[in-house]
């Protein structure tokens, strides 16, 4: 995963913090971190477009697969008073997040786990599921929505956020899709129902959302660079360049139409 740039040096929100004149240890809000958390495209605007469907209550158990920092996981527990499982893979990123999470008083609502999906979560113990630009890494799709299917109480939502298969790619969009985005194959909008289907999901909405993340990545990319001088200054080069891969890399890939933006809801 590591060479997907955008999980290397995660303990770079510190430095975000430090900028704002915020230490290690000092006590943060959500709202200090909305602007560094949020992996995703277009932030808590994007959250809040998920908590609209699945009308989440006080007590509400909700299962964020690849939950990053926690950000997503933070804002939801916070605006709505849910439990969230924050799940994620990468013991980094794990640590960063339960650091931030405990620094914002959340410790009793969400609950940091380092773990695999494909490894199963506790059966029928959710209301809802979310992930955020995470599915893409996982090739085991099959395996992947049974999983996520078991982990839902009778009647609960699954509101995902991924990449689509927009077209054929060529091999140097291929090579930068599994070195660069650590995508190895990506499902078409049929395909992706089809697989949601079979793991018991019988109400499935997608939508194409290509163009605005389109628009958006390059916008965040344009802005990224416009902001240079100051993000060498807080981060530094090595930082600086390898988030400029990244973010050109998706860019391009957006531009050339090589992938799709998709949003899903399975009930």
């Amino acid at each position: 995963m590591k060479s997907m740039k955008l999980y290397t040096n995660v303990q770079r929100i510190h430095n975000e913090l430090a900028a704002l004149g915020i230490g290690l240890d000092a006590a943060l809000r959500v709202d200090q971190l909305t602007p560094f958390d949020q992996y995703h495209y277009f932030g808590t605007e994007a959250v809040d477009e998920a908590l609209e469907v699945l009308q989440l209550q006080p007590g509400s158990r909700v299962l964020d697969v690849g939950s990053g920092i926690g950000g997503p996981a933070r804002y939801i527990a916070a605006k709505t008073g849910a439990h969230v499982t924050a799940l994620e893979l990468q013991p980094d990123l794990d640590e960063v997040a339960r650091d931030l999470t405990a620094r914002c008083g959340l410790s009793s609502r969400v609950a940091h786990v380092c773990g695999n999906i494909l490894d199963g979560a506790a059966a029928e113990n959710y209301d809802a599921v979310i992930s955020f630009l995470c599915f893409l890494h996982i090739p085991e799709r099959p395996k992947l929505f049974a999983a996520c299917r078991a982990a839902l109480k009778p009647g609960g939502v699954m509101y995902i956020e991924d990449f689509g298969k927009s077209r054929p790619v060529s091999a140097d969009e291929a090579k930068a899709l599994l070195v660069k985005v650590q995508c190895a194959g990506l499902p078409g909008k049929a395909e992706y129902e089809s697989h949601l289907v079979a793991a018991g999901f019988g109400d499935v909405s997608i939508s194409d959302v290509t163009a605005s993340w389109k628009d958006f990545t390059a916008s965040r990319l344009a802005m990224f660079r416009a902001a240079r001088a100051r993000g060498l200054e807080v981060h530094g080069r090595e930082i600086v360049d390898d988030l400029d891969d990244f973010y050109a890399t998706v860019a391009q890939l957006f531009h050339d139409g090589a992938i799709a933006g998709l949003k899903i809801v399975a009930r």
